[in-house]
């Protein structure tokens, strides 16, 4: 019994050392580390307690009879110790958000929201979810699913709507993009929390199926989700949403996507057979995203990602295709007429190294008119904000103080158009919506 607590003691304690220095290089040693470091770090509480549990269990069972069980009980208070400061950490979330936020748009930008929206804003944490966050759902929103708004290529692509159930009406509107490397992933899975936080604050958010490689070959995948957004221009008002104003989030290959959505807005070459839609956007907040492609600075830690998309994802090499790599890098797409930005990533990220968010943040400071704010999440690992954590519920709240104020922007700017129009002045409207040609 001494030595099987000894050996349990120890893998739990290797579970907690890659928490604080996980590994980034090798493809599938990263991936590993990722899944282990990701669990371990935003269910920190959840491993104490089971683990309290088998520990009073082996010394029950006589483990504290011999010097290995003596030795795994200073090891399991010393792991619970490291788990209970990284838990702690995810406090620091929220704060590292705001200040972001601050530094990019200034120390008093809260202060333009709008007073009724302010009033829907909360940082309290909802401690119920956080010990029990599956499944992720609230009585307060209603979710409709599978919503087919497009066929591209024999594949049906859907979508799903989740609305405050009290009703909605003139929603601002929150398009979520999963990720998944480009090849695997559903709407079901990702961003569940930010669409709850906002849904239960009177936004309409819309989360989308894509066509996957490698069945698709990129651009199919954003061509499809500018499908999407012209779905939601044309049908949004029949479920509560204000078609005028669209953000767009995501996660991994899905922040890489709303990251183009961004930058590429309303370029015909992503809209074949729907090219006079509108597909302008008021924001964009990605989380973890890939951001090139090309890997031109050679920040990756391994070869992985590129193996990837030049299998499955581009059909090509970076040699053989380089002005494809860079259509598909939202590095090399930023412009000056790009919308504001709010860049989210772990500096324990094992799968996109966090210096690729970085160097996208230093050349769209350089390069568009808009600001750009980046948080960059202390003890987090790649898709750390999937389900409610302690870490999740701060930067949630932060996100939704930056979607309230970008909105309050929106609404400050159409009243002021609406007044220049009734006083006979010229005012510039958004541009018409076209609705989208069936493919």
């Amino acid at each position: 019994m001494p030595w099987l607590f000894l050996l349990a003691t120890l893998v739990g304690a290797i579970f907690t050392y890659n928490t604080v220095r996980p590994t980034y290089a090798g493809a599938h040693r990263a991936v590993i580390s990722f899944f282990a470091g990701w669990i371990t770090s935003e269910l920190a509480l959840h491993h104490i307690l089971w683990q309290a549990i088998a520990t009073a269990i082996f010394i029950w069972g006589g483990a504290l009879a011999a010097w290995p069980g003596e030795l795994a009980l200073v090891i399991t208070i010393v792991s619970w110790g490291v788990l209970g400061f990284e838990w702690s950490e995810g406090r620091h979330a929220g704060t590292t958000v705001e200040r972001a936020l601050r530094t990019a748009f200034g120390n008093d930008y809260a202060s333009s929201i709008a007073d009724d929206l302010a009033g829907r804003l909360t940082d309290d944490v909802d401690w119920r979810r956080i010990v029990l966050p599956f499944p992720i759902r609230r009585p307060t929103v209603q979710r409709i699913r599978n919503i087919r708004f497009a066929r591209a290529a024999g594949v049906d692509l859907d979508l799903d709507v989740y609305k405050p159930r009290s009703g909605a009406a003139d929603c601002p509107v929150l398009l979520q993009i999963h990720g998944g490397a480009w090849v695997v992933g559903t709407k079901d899975e990702q961003g569940l929390p930010l669409m709850m936080h906002m849904a239960e604050r009177g936004w309409v958010c819309v989360s989308v199926n894509y066509r996957l490689s490698p069945h698709a070959t990129f651009p199919d995948h954003l061509i499809d989700l500018k499908r999407a957004l012209a779905w939601v221009r044309a049908h949004g008002r029949e479920y509560g949403a204000d078609p005028d104003f669209v953000v767009v989030t995501g996660g991994s290959a899905g922040g890489h996507l709303a990251a183009l959505m961004a930058l590429t807005m309303n370029d015909p070459e992503y809209q074949p057979g729907f090219e006079d839609v509108d597909t302008s956007l008021d924001a964009c907040v990605p989380f973890y995203g890939v951001y090139d492609f090309a890997n031109r600075n050679q920040l990756s830690h391994h070869g992985g990602q590129q193996d990837l998309l030049e299998k499955q994802v581009m059909k090509a090499s970076v040699e053989e295709a380089p002005e494809a790599y860079d259509k598909a890098s939202p590095v090399a797409r930023l412009r000056t007429s790009a919308p504001p930005f709010l860049v989210i990533h772990g500096d324990r990220d094992t799968l996109v190294p966090v210096e690729e968010a970085r160097r996208f943040v230093t050349e769209f400071r350089r390069q568009a008119h808009e600001r750009i704010a980046y948080a960059e999440i202390p003890g987090a690992q790649h898709a750390f904000e999937i389900f409610p954590s302690l870490r999740t519920a701060g930067v949630v709240q932060a996100v939704a103080r930056f979607l309230m104020y970008r909105y309050s922007a929106h609404l400050a700017a159409r009243d002021r158009s609406r007044s220049a129009s009734d006083s006979g002045s010229d005012a510039t409207p958004r541009a018409p919506v076209a609705s989208p040609a069936p493919l």
